[in-house]
């Protein structure tokens, strides 16, 4: 197995034929540190935890998917816009590549998400989704619809602080991620993306009522995340899939 490649902020490689194109904006990350044998299990086959000083990392990350198009098309403005969060582990993979390996994928579009599933293989699912801006504060909510649990939801608010002039490494670590793996037909796949260095901004967390990291298989959980951090947003290419 490869070490792991450097962290950088840029993207270690250009996609210049995209696959997907689309933009993530108004995003809030929200992580907790996790043992890596509790994140081993539910990572695909072919890759192991990426690991910060020993630990790694769980992640919610609610935001507004806008604009998703194929190639170099314009986006789409009604289907390819909506609310979106995802819970994420953090992985290597045997070329030393890094990505995140998502547990999940709220998305309030009901074809976005039967695309993907099918597409894709990514475990998307449709719920009930809204995101609330006023001033500095952002709301995100969700409620599970199909295929459930219908219990797995979340309502996240926070308020927007002071720019992130010079990120620490663990928050370079846990936003950039060039890639995620995942599995088709038995077979592990890495999708690599490319976007501009995330502007950051601190953020204070108001309100955290989530049952999502349960059903994504981490109930042991408790305790507000270690790192609250907010983006207003990046424009994000995606190439195609590569065996991993």
């Amino acid at each position: 197995m490869h070490p792991p490649e450097p962290v950088t902020p840029e993207p270690p490689r250009p996609v210049t034929r995209p696959l997907l194109t689309q933009s993530w904006l108004d995003l809030a990350f929200l992580h907790w540190e996790i043992d890596p044998a509790d994140a081993a299990r539910l990572l695909p086959p072919g890759t192991v935890p990426d690991t910060f000083d020993g630990a790694t990392y769980v992640g919610i990350v609610p935001f507004r998917m806008h604009r998703v198009g194929w190639f170099n098309l314009p986006g789409i403005p009604y289907l390819g816009t909506f609310p979106e969060t995802n819970v994420r582990l953090y992985t290597v993979d045997e070329q030393g590549r890094r990505g995140v390996a998502f547990r999940s994928l709220d998305a309030s579009r009901l074809l976005p998400v039967l695309a993907a599933r099918t597409g894709f293989r990514l475990p998307y699912v449709w719920s009930r989704m809204r995101l609330h801006a006023r001033g500095d504060t952002r709301t995100y909510t969700s409620a599970r619809r199909w295929p459930g649990p219908r219990t797995a939801r979340s309502r996240i608010t926070l308020r927007i602080g002071a720019h992130v002039t010079d990120p620490t490494p663990l928050e370079h670590f846990l936003t950039a991620r060039w890639g995620l793996h995942h599995t088709v037909a038995g077979r592990l796949r890495y999708l690599p993306n490319a976007h501009p260095r995330w502007p950051l901004r601190r953020a204070e967390l108001l309100e955290c009522d989530e049952t999502l990291l349960a059903a994504a298989g981490l109930s042991g959980l408790s305790g507000a995340p270690m790192s609250v951090l907010y983006s207003p947003g990046v424009p994000v290419r995606f190439g195609r899939p590569e065996n991993a």
